[in-house]
Formats: C-alpha cells, structure tokens, sequence
C-alpha cells in the first residue's frame, strides 16, 4: 500500500473526525461520550494547532496528533490496518523527538501491544478518573537509545 505523510490541513477536519467516530462506533468496551461533530471539532482544534501528520494516498489513510513530546492521538482507518501506516507515522514521531509519552486504555490491547512493539514502556496507570470516557488507562513512555 503506497502513501505518504503530509502536514494536515483544515480539509481534513471531517474524515479525521469518521476515523474517530467509526473507531468509537466498531469498539464493545468504548462508551461514546462525544457526538461526531464534537469528533472533528475536536481534530480541527489539533490541525489548528499543528500537531497533526496524515498518512494519505487518494484520501486520509491515518493521523498522528504530537504535541511536544506527547502523542496525543494515533488512528489508522480500518481498511488500512496492518499496511505500515501506523508503524510510519510512529517513526516519524520517534525522528522528532528523543522522548515520547502517550495515554491509551487498558482495554485497548490491540494499541498496547503496538506501543510495546514500537519499544514504549510502560510507565503508569489510572483507573479512569482522568479521563472523559471514564476507563482505566496505561501511561507508556519512549526513550531514544532505551530500546
């Protein structure tokens, strides 16, 4: 599967959103808690600030929002799972900076097991007070060189 990382842009807002809403939609153990609007509201604010990368080909593949040091969100659409996508768009977080730190829940074993595979640790946990949704959550950490 061929694509490339690009800069998002304030056209991307709505299928970044879908990708968002359709992973809330496909997920048993994820309440939704926010309605899709709120969902590309939310990654309009992330593209407005800068932090987004998109993996496109003929339309947006996935999408990695870092801020500073922290990975504030990565989502792969569906179709395009298990191509590479997720794995680029981690490298290119890791070639920004000589550490990194993400949140993911700990129900989300698919995720955790990529952060381990990508050489994060795991550095903490919450039993979901921190979070909108409520759920216990895994804090992993990245260090340039710790691998």
């Amino acid at each position: 599967m061929s694509f490339y990382l690009r800069p998002a842009h304030d056209l991307d807002a709505g299928k970044m959103g879908a990708m968002l809403t359709e992973f809330v939609d496909q997920t048993a153990w994820l309440p939704k808690v926010r309605s899709s609007a709120e969902d590309i509201m939310y990654c309009a604010t992330m593209i407005e600030r800068g932090w987004v990368t998109i993996a496109t080909a003929d339309r947006p593949m996935g999408f990695i929002a870092l801020a500073d040091d922290e990975i504030l969100a990565l989502y792969v659409a569906p179709d395009a799972r298990r191509n590479g996508v997720g794995r680029q768009l981690m490298t290119y977080a890791k070639e920004r900076s000589d550490r990194l730190r993400l949140w993911t829940y700990k129900a989300n074993t698919v995720a955790r097991a990529f952060y381990r595979l990508s050489g994060f640790k795991e550095v903490g946990r919450t039993d979901g007070d921190y979070n909108d949704e409520g759920l216990p959550d895994v804090e992993y950490l990245w260090e340039r060189g710790a691998e």
